[in-house]
């Protein structure tokens, strides 16, 4: 399993100007984070529309791609 998170360098940056608990809290929430982007590009999937001519509906709205 891929680690994601924070160098070593950059938690103890953290730590030294927010202190140890504050630092290391958002340190463990910067991981999550990261996983849990990860965890939704690799489950993330496409929708093809298969009937023709149908337009669905977006208020508006664009639907972009990821790059």
């Amino acid at each position: 399993m891929k680690q994601y998170g924070l160098s070593f360098n950059s938690r103890k940056a953290l730590m030294v100007n927010l202190g140890d608990t504050a630092g290391t809290e958002i340190a463990n929430l910067i991981s999550e984070m990261a996983a849990e982007i990860e965890e939704l590009r690799r489950t993330k999937v496409n929708v093809t529309r298969i009937v023709p001519g149908a337009v669905e509906e977006t208020d508006g709205h664009l639907i972009e791609e990821p790059v």
